[in-house]
């Protein structure tokens, strides 16, 4: 197809917009050059990528595909430009790193010490997230590398896994907290508490309502909603809101004597986690460095990878 970068950009804005005229002014163009872009966007692929109707224009399949190739295109030429520039000025260039919780607390951050160490002008970014956002970004090229996990079977072929550990979760509450002195706990016992909790769009969110189910526990009406790990331990600290979380991720505060895991077990599990990455697809320098001390600090936290690591989880 030889579509051009202004045609994509086109795409993006239509795509978004749901509206020809809002999508010409966001391009900075007019409504019938706009139009004319398009004409030409679906000849060349040979599908209607958008419906007209009354209230503006939706995508087709093809549209939806197209789009989301072309963000990720751009998002491409747009890390291309950025490298150039740092490989113009001295610098090994740039590496965008998405992670979950746990990992993010502990191999991520040794993981990118020791890039820094080994290489200073190495720019690393890192974004903490649940695993499909996080996945989302790293298919739209926004990021090199996810520590997380594919939720989702049909993109276990344009996606790469190696497995790295298991994250195990438990309930966890501040120290003092009066279930803590209370010895053997019943999930009866968890009912009348507060909880933070993970978005509605999160997977954890909808494992702890299915273990709530299985303990007859009512989900409960004292609830707070963050990801931000630092915003959750502060809440448990400064109050008596339980939550769930991997043990590995509070270990810090445990030792501070800040925090406690109680002892029950909720039966929230998650799948192990591991390294995600875009399947044919290669690597900046920066990145790649990245991964060899994502696998290297991996080895020494986790011992030696899990049999199947490597091949995509389906």
């Amino acid at each position: 197809m030889l579509l051009k970068t202004r045609h994509l950009l086109l795409l993006l804005h239509l795509h978004e917009k749901r509206s020809v005229l809002r999508a010409a002014e966001a391009a900075s163009m007019t409504q019938p050059a706009a139009s004319k872009l398009l004409a030409e966007m679906e000849y060349l692929v040979g599908a209607p990528l958008f419906q007209r109707h009354a209230r503006g224009i939706e995508p087709t399949m093809y549209g939806d595909v197209l789009a989301r190739h072309a963000r990720a295109a751009l998002s491409e030429l747009t890390r291309a430009e950025d490298e150039i520039g740092a490989l113009r000025d001295g610098r090994l260039g740039q590496a965008a790193v998405g992670t979950v919780v746990n990992p993010g607390t502990n191999l991520v951050p040794l993981a990118v010490a020791r890039v820094k160490t080994a290489f200073p002008s190495i720019l690393v970014r890192v974004e903490m997230d649940y695993s499909r956002p996080l996945v989302a970004r790293l298919l739209d090229g926004q990021l090199d590398i996810v520590i997380g996990r594919i939720m989702d079977a049909e993109l276990a072929d344009v996606l790469q896994f190696e497995r790295l550990a298991d994250e195990p979760h438990a309930v966890i509450a501040r120290a003092g907290h009066p279930l803590g002195s209370k010895g053997a706990l019943t999930h009866a016992d968890l009912a009348d508490h507060g909880w933070v909790v993970p978005p509605e769009s999160s997977i954890l969110r909808a494992r702890m309502g299915t273990a709530f189910m299985e303990h007859d526990i009512a989900w409960p009406d004292n609830v707070i909603e963050t990801s931000a790990l630092p915003v959750i331990t502060a809440l448990l600290i400064e109050s008596d809101f339980l939550t769930v979380l991997p043990a590995r991720s509070i270990s810090a505060h445990v030792e501070a004597g800040l925090l406690q895991i109680l002892p029950i077990d909720l039966d929230v599990r998650m799948e192990d986690f591991g390294i995600v990455r875009r399947r044919h697809h290669p690597l900046s320098p920066a990145a790649a460095h990245v991964l060899a001390a994502l696998r290297e600090t991996a080895r020494d936290l986790y011992g030696p990878a899990p049999r199947g690591a490597g091949r995509a989880r389906r």
